[in-house]
C-alpha cells in the first residue's frame, strides 16, 4: 500500500471514530434543516404584509438557505476540531511519525476532511432546499426554477469550502481555542452586519460568509437594496476559493517549518 493511500485510510479512520467530529456534521444537517423549515414558515405567514420593495427583492432560495449561516457554524467547528485537535492532544507527533512525509500527511488529512464535507454538504443543500421550498407553500419554487439548481450547488459548495478553510486556519493556529474563538463568534455576530456598514462595506463584503450570500442568490439583489454586492455568484466561488487556497496553503507552511 502507498503512503498516501494508507495516509488516507489513517484519516478516514479519524473521522470514523472521532465523536466530536461525526455529532458537529449531524448537527449541521439538524440545524439547517430545521431552521429551513422555521424560516419557510414564518416567511410564508408574513409575505402578504411586506411592500412593493421587499417582495420585488425576494428571493424564495435564499430565504430557505439562511440557515445555512447558521448551520456552517457547525461546519466551521468541524474542520477546526478535524485538525486542531491533533495539536491540543497531542497526537500530532504520533502521525507524523506514522507518516513523516509532511507533504502526505497534510494532503491526505485535507483532501480527507474536504471530501467528507462535501458528501455532507451535498445532502444538507439539498436537503434545506426541499424543505424551506415546501414550508414556503404557495411562494416556494422548484429545482428547476431560473437559478434554483445554481444557488443550492453553490450553497453546497459555500459549506465545503467553508469548512476547507477552517482546516487551513486550524493548522495556521496549531489548535483548536484559537480558531473557534475568532471564527464562531465573528459568523454568530454575523459580518452581514460588516457589509452593510456604508464605511467598511467595499472591503467586507468579500469576507468568506458575506460572498456566501451572493453564491445561494437564486435572484440577483436589486442595485438598491442594503444586501446588494458588487460581484455576482460565480466571482463569489472565485473569492472564497481563494480564501480556502490561502489558508490551506497556510497551514502547510506551517507545519512544513515548525516542529511537531
Amino acid at each position: 500500500m502507498s503512503a498516501g493511500r494508507a495516509a488516507l485510510r489513517a484519516e478516514w479512520v479519524k473521522i470514523r471514530t472521532g465523536r466530536s467530529t461525526g455529532w458537529t456534521l449531524v448537527l449541521t444537517f439538524v440545524l439547517c434543516v430545521g431552521l429551513a423549515v422555521l424560516l419557510g414558515l414564518s416567511m410564508r405567514g408574513g409575505f402578504d404584509r411586506m411592500d412593493a420593495g421587499a417582495r420585488a427583492n425576494f428571493d424564495p432560495v435564499l430565504v430557505g438557505f439562511y440557515g445555512l449561516l447558521i448551520g456552517e457554524i457547525a461546519f466551521v467547528a468541524f474542520g477546526v476540531l478535524f485538525v486542531g485537535s491533533e495539536y491540543t492532544s497531542g497526537m500530532i507527533r504520533a502521525s507524523l511519525t506514522a507518516v513523516p512525509r509532511r507533504g502526505v500527511f497534510y494532503g491526505a488529512k485535507m483532501l480527507t476532511g474536504a471530501l467528507t464535507a462535501s458528501v455532507f454538504s451535498l445532502v444538507t443543500g439539498f436537503a434545506t432546499f426541499f424543505t424551506a421550498q415546501a414550508a414556503l407553500g404557495p411562494h416556494g419554487v422548484t429545482l428547476g426554477s431560473a437559478g434554483a439548481l445554481r444557488a443550492t450547488l453553490l450553497a453546497c459548495a459555500h459549506l465545503t469550502l467553508m469548512c476547507l478553510f477552517a482546516m487551513g486556519v486550524a493548522a495556521i493556529a496549531r489548535g483548536t481555542a484559537l480558531p473557534l474563538g475568532i471564527m464562531i463568534p465573528l459568523l454568530f455576530l454575523d459580518s452581514q452586519g460588516l457589509g452593510n456598514a456604508p464605511g467598511i462595506r467595499t472591503v467586507a463584503q468579500y469576507l468568506p460568509d458575506q460572498v456566501g450570500m451572493v453564491m445561494m442568490r437564486a435572484v440577483p439583489a436589486r442595485p438598491d437594496a442594503i444586501d446588494h454586492r458588487a460581484f455576482g455568484p460565480w466571482t463569489g466561488l472565485g473569492v472564497l476559493v481563494l480564501w480556502a487556497a490561502a489558508a490551506v496553503v497556510g497551514g502547510y507552511l506551517v507545519l512544513r517549518r515548525r516542529d511537531a
